[in-house]
């Protein structure tokens, strides 16, 4: 984990890390969330609407931009306000995903960061695009 403070960060700051997503991952987010839309876990189901397989749930593959910004950029000392993703392709199990975060506003009189986020898969592919906007917690 990061421990980075609003005054360590710049425009143009990057952090990175990788998932792998897995039938477990999906198992664990149909049971939390209670989602059995057939798309995420009938394969038949999927594949009968065009798709490869079946797919990975949109949010269980946005949940990473919580890793993100709470583990890496800025870390420990960070709150997520907002984000928004934008899904560009689907995301499949066994996919390896590229996540990716780059600061392009800092507000310091409100002690935030804008960042813009990006996952791409183990072909290159762009899976979604998003904008994230954290805050630091208080001292004390």
């Amino acid at each position: 984990m990061n421990h980075y403070a609003l005054s360590d960060i710049s425009i143009g700051h990057k952090e990175t890390f990788e998932v792998t997503i897995t039938a477990e991952k999906m198992d664990l987010f149909k049971n939390l969330s209670g989602d059995l839309n057939p798309m995420h876990v009938d394969r038949d189901y999927a594949i009968s609407h065009g798709y490869q397989d079946r797919l990975v749930y949109g949010m269980l593959v946005s949940s990473f931009y919580s890793t993100l910004v709470g583990m890496y950029l800025p870390g420990e000392k960070c709150l997520l306000n907002k984000f928004e993703v934008n899904y560009k392709k689907p995301v499949y199990v066994g996919d390896v995903l590229s996540v990716l975060g780059e600061v392009v506003d800092i507000r310091m009189a409100t002690q935030r960061l804008v960042i813009k986020g990006k996952m791409i898969n183990q072909d290159g592919v762009v899976v979604n695009v998003s904008e994230i906007v954290v805050s630091f917690t208080r001292e004390g």
